[in-house]
């Protein structure tokens, strides 16, 4: 259990400096709380999970039509113990031990397949931005962008044309820990389209006052 915990831990923190929000459980009950109550865009989902196993705790998720993408991570890594996983309702499956770079991987591409983005490069305009390489440009140019800034922005072109309220960019780029009062993400956004839209002609991220933010 205590190094379920750790590798929870080194994951968590790999994907946060990649600039996702990750909540973590170390139970089945607990997650499956989180998954009935939150709105992931992915469930990295252990098999081996004290009180109710992954294995089960995806088949119920499932039954109750949640249909957030599930990679599923085990020790196990027989034909037998994979199929188990992918039936019970898990899109993909990973045995342990494995390297960060191919979780990194396999969760980008799970998120690209389950919004139906083929390419994991996301263009408007001259604005270019490449969730995997980590880079963002503009007419060619870097723009050096923090981990935040970078996740708000991803969230942003994965709703191009749609109005984004602070809520979202709130459960979407910060834990479940985080004091959704704070005023932490317009602060974000205006250091955001300051570089995003200074210097140059076509102004990209628009907020709608009293409602959120658009690109």
């Amino acid at each position: 259990m205590e190094d379920e915990v750790r590798l929870a831990s080194v994951i968590k923190k790999g994907l946060v400096e990649d600039g996702f929000a990750v909540d973590v459980a170390h139970d089945g009950e607990e997650g499956q709380y989180l998954a009935e109550s939150e709105n992931y865009d992915l469930i990295l989902l252990d098999v081996m999970l004290p009180k109710v196993d992954g294995i089960k705790l995806c088949k119920q998720l499932r039954k109750k039509n949640i249909q957030i993408p599930v990679l599923m991570l085990t020790a196990k890594a027989t034909l037998e113990d994979k199929v188990a996983g992918l039936d019970s309702g898990a899109d993909d499956y990973l045995a342990k031990p494995f390297a960060f770079l191919e979780l990194r991987s396999r969760i980008h591409a799970l998120i690209r397949r389950s919004n139906n983005n083929i390419s994991p490069v996301l263009v408007l305009n001259d604005l270019v931005l490449d969730p995997l390489k980590h880079t963002c440009q503009r007419t060619g140019k870097n723009i050096n962008l923090t981990p935040k800034e970078f996740a708000i922005l991803e969230f942003l072109l994965r709703h191009q044309n749609e109005v984004v309220t602070r809520t979202m960019i709130t459960e979407h780029v910060w834990d479940y820990n985080f004091d959704g009062m704070s005023n932490i993400v317009d602060v974000f956004v205006a250091s955001l389209r300051k570089k995003i839209n200074s210097n140059f002609p076509v102004k990209l991220i628009h907020t709608i006052h009293g409602v959120g933010y658009k690109i």
